[in-house]
C-alpha cells in the first residue's frame, strides 16, 4: 500500500500544470485540390481541427508555378487569421497541419508540413500519428548521408521518397510508405497532385470530401462541416489516394488486413461531432457512459462531468442511471498554458485556472463525477479535492475508458509506464490516491460493447487499444532497438 503523505505529495508536484495529466492530441491534417479559396478553407478546416494540436498550425500552397509556406507556433487563429497571411498563400492546392509533438520538440523547424525539392518538382508534407520505426531509418538515413534539418519522424518520409529510383511520383511514394512502421495518416501535395495515405490499419483517421467539386483530404469530417463540404468516404486502411486533374485513383500497396482504429479517437481525440466509420463520436461516448452506469452504479444525488471531455459519458450515465445530470464543475475557456507560479500555495491553485467547483450544485450532495480517463492522476486528485472543498458529501468518481497501464507509441502523449497511475497503482491505491469515496472504470468489454460489438475478439481485436490491453498491433523497433538508446541532436532556436 502507498502512504497516502507520499501519493499526495506526488500529486502537488505538477500542481502547477493542470494540463500535464491528460492524454495530449496528436494532430490534424488538411488537404484540398483545386479551389480558388484553397489557403482560407484549410485555415477554416485547421480551425475545427484545432482540438488535435494546439503548439503549432502551418500551410503550404501550390499557384501553379511555385510553393508557398506559412509555419507558425501557436494557435490557428493567431497564424490565420488576417487576410494578408492568407493573400500570401496564393494557389488552389493546399495542405495544412495542426500539431502536438510527440516526437521532436516544438521549434519552427519542426513546424508541418514539411517541404522539400525533389526529382519532379517540389513536396509538402502533413503527418498525423508516429512512426514506430522513426529513429532506426533516420540513424540509417544519416549514416548514408542524409542531412536532416528537423527532429520530426515525418522528414524520414521525405527521404525515403527522395532516394527512390522508382520513375512515377506515386510509386516513390509507396516504395517510401512501405519502408515504415506505426500509425500515420499523411496528405501532401506536389505541383500536380494531392495525396493521402493511411497506415496499414487504419489506427489514424483520414477522410474524403468534396467542395465545390474539389476533393479534400482531412482527418475528421468536423474539418468538412465547418466549411459546408460533402463527406464522401473513409479513406480506408492502408489506402493511397492520388488527386489530380484526371480525377481519383486508389491505390492499395499492402495486403489487405482488418482494420484496427484506434479507440482513443472515439472515446477522447474526435471533436463530438464527428462521424468516425458512420458511427457519431457524441452518440458512442454517451453509450460508453450508459454502459458504465449498468457496470458499476452508485446511489447519488447528481451526477457531474469534468468538463469538456467527460460531459457526453456523463449525459449517458445519467440517462441510464436516472440521477440528474448536472454541471458541478464549471470550466474556463479562455486560460491558455498555465504560468509557472512563484509559490507551492499559489501552484496548487493551478487547476482552478481551468476547472472551477459550481457550489450550489454540489454541496451537501453526494455526487458520480464522471470522466473520461485518469492518466497520472494528478489532475483527478485535484478535482476531488475541489468538489470536497465545495461541501460535496460523498464523491463517487466514474471514468469512460478502461485503466490505461501501457504507453502509447502511434501518436499520442502518454507517459512512461511507470508515471502511469494504473500500471503502479491496484484499483483500491487509485482510489486512495484521488481521494474518492469510490472509484471504477469501464471494462474493456464494456467499452466494445458500447461501440457495438458484443466483445474483445482477443485473436482480431476490432480497435487499437494498446494502452488498456498492452497488445500493441505493430511491431515497435524503436522501443525495443539500438534506437531506443539514440539521442538527437538539437540546435536551440533564438528569439
Amino acid at each position: 500500500m502507498v502512504a497516502e503523505s507520499s501519493m499526495k505529495a506526488s500529486a502537488n508536484e505538477a500542481a502547477f500544470d493542470p494540463y500535464a495529466d491528460r492524454l495530449r492530441e496528436e494532430c490534424g491534417v488538411f488537404g484540398i485540390f483545386g479551389h480558388a479559396d484553397a489557403a482560407a478553407l484549410t485555415a477554416l478546416g485547421l480551425h475545427a481541427l484545432q482540438h488535435r494540436g494546439q503548439e503549432a498550425a502551418g500551410i503550404v500552397t501550390f499557384d501553379g508555378g511555385r510553393f508557398h509556406s506559412e509555419r507558425r507556433l501557436g494557435l490557428v487563429g493567431d497564424a490565420f487569421s488576417e487576410a494578408a497571411v492568407i493573400d500570401k498563400l496564393k494557389g488552389s492546392q493546399a495542405v495544412g497541419h495542426v500539431r502536438y509533438s510527440t516526437t521532436g520538440e516544438t521549434i519552427l523547424r519542426n513546424v508541418q508540413p514539411l517541404f522539400a525539392e525533389l526529382h519532379g518538382g517540389g513536396f509538402a508534407v502533413a503527418h498525423n500519428g508516429n512512426l514506430t520505426n522513426g529513429l532506426t531509418l533516420r540513424r540509417n538515413l544519416v549514416r548514408d548521408g542524409a542531412i536532416y534539418q528537423s527532429t520530426s519522424d515525418t522528414e524520414v518520409l521525405l527521404h525515403l521518397v527522395a532516394r527512390s529510383r522508382k520513375p512515377r511520383f506515386i510509386d516513390r511514394f509507396v516504395e517510401a510508405i512501405r519502408q515504415i512502421e506505426g500509425a500515420y495518416a499523411f496528405v501532401g501535395i506536389t505541383n500536380k497532385k494531392l495525396i493521402g495515405a493511411r497506415d496499414p490499419l487504419g489506427i489514424r483517421p483520414l477522410v474524403l470530401g468534396e467542395l465545390d467539386g474539389a476533393p479534400i483530404l482531412t482527418s475528421e469530417t468536423c474539418a468538412l462541416d465547418i466549411i459546408g463540404a460533402r463527406f464522401i468516404r473513409e479513406i480506408e486502411n492502408g489506402e493511397v489516394v492520388v488527386i489530380s486533374e484526371s480525377g481519383i485513383e486508389s491505390h492499395k500497396p499492402f495486403p489487405a488486413v482488418p482494420e484496427r482504429p484506434c479507440i482513443f479517437e472515439y472515446i477522447y481525440f474526435a471533436r463530438p461531432d464527428s462521424i468516425v466509420k458512420g458511427r457519431s463520436i457524441y452518440e458512442r461516448r454517451k453509450a460508453m457512459g450508459a454502459q458504465l452506469a449498468l457496470e458499476s452504479p452508485a446511489k447519488a444525488d447528481v451526477i457531474v462531468p469534468v468538463p469538456d471531455s467527460g460531459v457526453p459519458a456523463a449525459l449517458g450515465y445519467a440517462q441510464a442511471s436516472g440521477i440528474p445530470f448536472e454541471l458541478g464543475i464549471i470550466r474556463n475557456h479562455y486560460v491558455g498554458r498555465t504560468f509557472i507560479e512563484p509559490t507551492q500555495k499559489v501552484r496548487e491553485l493551478g487547476v482552478k485556472l481551468k476547472h472551477s467547483a459550481n457550489r450550489s450544485v454540489v454541496e451537501g450532495k453526494s455526487i458520480v463525477l464522471v470522466d473520461d480517463s485518469i492518466v497520472r492522476g494528478t489532475t483527478s486528485f485535484k478535482i476531488v479535492k475541489m468538489m470536497r472543498e465545495a461541501g460535496a458529501r460523498e464523491v463517487h468518481f466514474r471514468i469512460s475508458s478502461p485503466p490505461i497501464t501501457h504507453p502509447d507509441y502511434y501518436g499520442i502523449d502518454t507517459p512512461d509506464r511507470e508515471k502511469l497511475l494504473a500500471a503502479t497503482h491496484s484499483l483500491e491505491q487509485m482510489r486512495e490516491f484521488v481521494g474518492a469515496d469510490s472509484l471504477a472504470f469501464i471494462s474493456v468489454d464494456g467499452l466494445y460493447r458500447a461501440m457495438g460489438h458484443e466483445r474483445r475478439d482477443p485473436i482480431r481485436p476490432q480497435f487499437t487499444d494498446h494502452c488498456f490491453t498492452g497488445d500493441y498491433p505493430t511491431s515497435l523497433t524503436d522501443v525495443i532497438g539500438e534506437s531506443a538508446k539514440q539521442q538527437i541532436s538539437l540546435l536551440a532556436e533564438a528569439g
